[in-house]
Parts: structure tokens; C-alpha cells; sequence
């Protein structure tokens, strides 16, 4: 089962959080992700790439880090030092994160970590942990989505 070493946290809005981003239209799918877990094993709040096509039609893909003005040095030069990029750019940005806790669904095939999301004090979503889902899904031969339905609907059920 998932581990959290906090099992609260409130609702937050941050102001001082960086965009990074860069183009790279020649860049393998392989290298992104190897520099995918790199950002985020040297802390990098998200981390994602999107398909894009730059001048001339070049399909391409666009790398996007958001980190802490803190972080953004080391994180620049993972950029710089595991991918094609010869520049990019960053700005500031604002999150809005919502508040958290945690449940613990005892389904009738063993025990789910759902996340659930606090807006305004109201629970608004819930979210079963995928790696929870699959161990048991994998270990009883089930399908994922009826771990995943099981444990967020046992856990909408206790706060209704």
C-alpha cells in the first residue's frame, strides 16, 4: 500500500512557482522520459511533454518543468546536459493546489489509499492510488477499473 508521510495538507495558492519549457524537435521519446524521471528525482513539482510541430511542419515536443525558484538551476542543467535543447525559457507562474487527505478503502480484495481533493472545505474528488489498484488487481487476476470503481466509491461512501 502507498505510503504518505503527510496525510493532510490545506488548500494552497502559490505565487512563486517557474515554468520551464523548451522545443525540441529532435529529441528521442526514450531520452524524454529518462529526463522525465531525472527532473522529478531532483525534485521537480510536474513534469510533462506535448506534441508540437515547428516551423517547417517538424513534429517536435514541447518539455514542461514546474519548480520553485529554488530548484530551477539544477533543473536547467538536467535539461541541458540530458537533452538536445541548446536554450529554453521559464516564467513565473501561480498553482492553485487543493486541499488533501487521506482514506484507506478495506475492499473485499485488501486495502486502497484513495486521495481525496478539499475545495473550500468540501470534499470534491477522490482518488484511488494507482499502484494500490494494480497490486491488487494484478494479485487477484481482476480487472484494474473494478479496483479503481471499488475503493473510490467506498470511500465516497463514508463521507456521504
Amino acid at each position: 500500500m502507498t505510503d504518505f508521510s503527510s496525510q493532510h495538507a490545506r488548500e494552497q495558492l502559490d505565487h512563486e512557482m517557474i515554468m520551464i519549457e523548451v522545443n525540441l524537435d529532435d529529441c528521442s521519446s526514450e531520452v524524454l522520459g529518462f529526463t522525465m524521471d531525472q527532473l522529478l528525482s531532483a525534485g521537480a513539482n510536474d513534469v510533462y511533454y506535448t506534441s508540437i510541430y515547428m516551423k517547417k511542419n517538424r513534429p517536435a515536443y514541447k518539455l514542461s518543468v514546474l519548480t520553485t525558484p529554488l530548484r530551477q538551476p539544477e533543473l536547467e542543467e538536467i535539461i541541458f546536459k540530458e537533452t538536445t535543447s541548446f536554450g529554453l525559457r521559464f516564467f513565473p507562474v501561480s498553482c492553485h493546489r487543493l486541499g488533501r487527505e487521506f482514506y484507506i478503502a478495506k475492499t473485499a480484495w485488501g486495502e486502497v489509499s484513495v486521495k481525496i481533493g478539499i475545495y473550500q472545505g468540501k470534499k470534491i474528488k477522490f482518488s484511488p492510488e494507482f499502484e494500490d489498484c494494480r497490486a491488487l488487481a494484478e494479485k487477484h487476476n481482476l480487472p484494474l477499473q473494478t479496483i479503481y470503481d471499488g475503493a473510490k466509491n467506498m470511500a465516497i461512501s463514508h463521507y456521504k
